[in-house]
C-alpha cells in the first residue's frame, strides 16, 4: 500500500472512531458531528482507492460522484451507492443552520460509513471488487 493511501485510511479510521465515540456519549451526544465524521471516513476511504490506483483525486465531497468515478474499475461498488448518497448530505448540511441530525441520522450514517469502509478494504486488500461483479 502506498504511504499516502495508508495515511488516508488511518485518518479515515480516526474519523470513524471519533464518530463512534461521540455517538456513545450518554449526556447530549452531538449527532451532527457523528454524521460529519462518518461522512469524512467514507470520503477518505473512497479517495484512498484513487490514490492507490493512480486516479486523480478530485476536490469534492460528493460521495456518489466519487463512487461513480470508480465504477469502471470496480463495478461492485454499486452496492454502496445508496450509502454514499446518505452520507453525501452529511458533508455540509449538518455543519450549518437548516439541518440538525438526530439519533436515527447518526445511526444510519455510522452504518453507511462502516459498509463503505468494508467495501473499500476488500479492494485495497486485494480480495476482490467489493464483493459483487
Amino acid at each position: 500500500m502506498k504511504p499516502e493511501t495508508a495515511e488516508l485510511t488511518s485518518k479515515a479510521d480516526a474519523d470513524l472512531a471519533t464518530a463512534q465515540r461521540e455517538a456513545s456519549v450518554d449526556d447530549a451526544p452531538n449527532f451532527d458531528e457523528v454524521c460529519f465524521h462518518a461522512q469524512q471516513c467514507a470520503e477518505k476511504y473512497l479517495k484512498a482507492i484513487m490514490v492507490e490506483t493512480g486516479v486523480r483525486v478530485p476536490r469534492i465531497h460528493d460521495l456518489e460522484a466519487l463512487v461513480n468515478l470508480l465504477f469502471g474499475e470496480y463495478p461492485g461498488l454499486e452496492r454502496i451507492l445508496r450509502f454514499a448518497r446518505i452520507l453525501s448530505a452529511m458533508a455540509v448540511e449538518v455543519r450549518y443552520p437548516g439541518m440538525t441530525a438526530d439519533e436515527d441520522d447518526a445511526t444510519e450514517s455510522l452504518k453507511a460509513a462502516t459498509l463503505i469502509r468494508e467495501a473499500v478494504q476488500e479492494i485495497l486488500c486485494g480480495s476482490g471488487d467489493a464483493g459483487v461483479k
